[in-house]
């Protein structure tokens, strides 16, 4: 075919010469009776060598409709869903459609509502959030442009999709695709505001996206794509942590967890398996982490064992220790103290004696189970034993390189050392020292880290009841709890006020409010 044949043969780029191609093709195309889809595939193929259309302008060239038309069809869809006007523009989608930014997971639904295509048709992989297919022409009005006869009257045209005769296999990767899409469903639940419960089919998503990732481990191979933006994504879910709905932010890491597990799929050179490995290792211990605060201690440790089966691989001595530090604090909240001490100190000869954050992080939870176990009537020797323990961790503090001491997930904050300390001795019953470190803990953290501030204000309580101020001490938990917002009102937060009526019961089992705090603090979360 000649250039002038060619409907990309000119070397023009230009707007004008991609429109005037573009619109060629159109007529083209509704000439032969094509779908707009089939229409805005066969733009992309002949028009994305020579202008580089991406498939989302292919679309709206098929369509015939300038940039203020698909401005207005997504104002219009996000009334009828009865939410507000979306702040999209016509920058933005031309920033869309150039790839110099890429749409999130709400605006990507909405585009593919108004285009009646897939993410993939757009140009960006994976389903949709909200988990459903767009392609059918009869599930949404067309949105502008000339419309075939046969999506008017539901016959599907020569070159239209249909669905597969037989039902599609869904062993292997399709059932993590399938856990992928019940995580972005609650995603886009939490984002418009509604309550979600940690229901059967949610607590089936996020154990069958970890154990996708405990039978890929088993051949672990790696891929090298996205590494760098998966290491960025990870410490950036470290610095969400304290501020961050722990059922949005757990949404988040599966999502990024699932990737990295089918990335993890082909194998390739040794380096790229190890930071494959250690990001698997790092999102499963985000994983258990938040399963922790959310309250469900069993999945908690399977996610922590995955995290372990994937640290083991990159032979990285401080990260398999931080794995097991990290994994003490189920014990810790929920079990047995004891436990968490063993684990503890066994995270401390992982460790070895390089610094690292489980070298801060390890002897203060042991110092903090000590101090549960002996109670507020501990003996001298264990006032001692947990200041020796104190006294290790902030020793390793003092040794921590710059970035270690900024994170609060994969590293250790001196926020974080000092209410932790302050913490092990309001358990001891050390009232004087507890009380000023607790109080200095408290002016370090800033308001947006509600998890911690909560846990020092239970803190706080349990000195009250060590000077005998019973009433002073159940109203500082209730106020505790009754002052966050009910997203952050999960089970570890909860489970302080249950161990703070307990230690009350025990030391005062006959004072009246007692009674009444226990039976108030076995209410659900939300």
């Amino acid at each position: 075919m000649s250039e002038e044949e060619s409907p990309c043969g000119g070397r023009d780029a230009g707007v004008a010469r991609e429109a005037e191609v573009a619109r060629r093709i159109r007529a083209r195309g509704l000439a032969s009776g094509l779908t707009i889809n089939a229409i805005a595939a066969r733009i992309h193929d002949e028009c994305g060598p020579a202008f580089q259309t991406t498939r989302i302008k292919a679309h709206r060239l098929a369509r015939g409709i300038a940039l203020a038309d698909v401005v207005e069809q997504v104002r219009a869809l996000f009334e009828v869903a009865g939410r507000a006007r979306p702040k999209l523009g016509e920058t933005q989608l031309s920033a869309y459609e150039s790839g110099a930014k890429r749409p999130g997971a709400e605006y990507l639904h909405y585009l593919s509502l108004a285009y009646r295509a897939d993410p993939d048709d757009l140009g960006y992989a994976g389903p949709c959030v909200c988990g459903q297919s767009h392609l059918d022409p009869r599930a949404a009005p067309f949105p502008g442009g000339d419309t075939p006869a046969s999506d008017w009257t539901g016959e599907p045209p020569p070159d239209s999709i249909s669905p597969p005769a037989t039902p599609p296999d869904l062993r292997g990767v399709r059932c993590g695709e399938e856990d992928d899409n019940v995580l972005r469903q609650t995603m886009m639940r939490l984002l418009v505001g509604a309550n979600v419960a940690m229901d059967g089919q949610l607590l089936a998503a996020i154990d069958g996206v970890r154990r996708q990732m405990d039978r890929t481990l088993v051949h672990a191979t790696v891929s090298a794509g996205m590494l760098d933006a998966w290491e960025e994504a990870t410490f950036g879910y470290g610095r969400q942590y304290m501020s961050t709905p722990p059922l949005r932010l757990l949404c988040d890491v599966l999502l990024d967890f699932s990737e990295v597990r089918r990335t993890s799929e082909q194998r390739q050179p040794v380096e790229l398996q190890e930071r494959l490995c250690r990001l698997a290792a790092q999102l499963a211990g985000i994983a258990g982490i938040l399963l922790i605060d959310l309250g469900d201690q069993r999945m908690a440790r399977a996610y922590f064992r995955t995290a372990r089966t994937a640290a083991d691989e990159t032979g990285d001595r401080a990260l398999r220790a931080w794995v097991v530090a990290r994994e003490a604090l189920v014990p810790f909240y929920y079990g047995d103290p004891r436990e968490a001490m063993q684990l503890a100190r066994r995270s401390r000869d992982l460790a070895g004696r390089a610094p690292c954050a489980a070298t801060v992080l390890a002897p203060m939870i042991e110092a903090r189970g000590l101090a549960m176990t002996a109670g507020l009537a501990a003996d001298s020797h264990a006032v001692e034993q947990a200041k020796r323990l104190t006294a290790a961790s902030r020793e390793s503090f003092d040794s921590l390189a710059g970035g270690a001491t900024s994170d609060t997930v994969f590293g250790y904050t001196e926020r974080q050392l000092v209410f932790h300390h302050g913490g092990a001795l309001a358990g001891l019953g050390v009232v004087a020292d507890a009380e000023r470190l607790l109080d200095d803990a408290l002016s370090r953290y800033p308001v947006t880290e509600l998890l911690d501030r909560t846990l020092i204000r239970f803190d706080q309580a349990l000195l009250r009841l060590a000077e005998g101020e019973v009433e002073e001490s159940l109203r500082m938990g209730r106020q505790a709890v009754t002052a966050l917002p009910a997203e952050h009102r999960t089970d570890i937060v909860l489970s302080r006020a249950r161990q703070l009526g307990a230690t009350a019961l025990a030391e005062h089992p006959d004072h009246p409010s007692v009674r009444a705090f226990t039976d108030a603090m076995m209410l659900p979360a939300r």
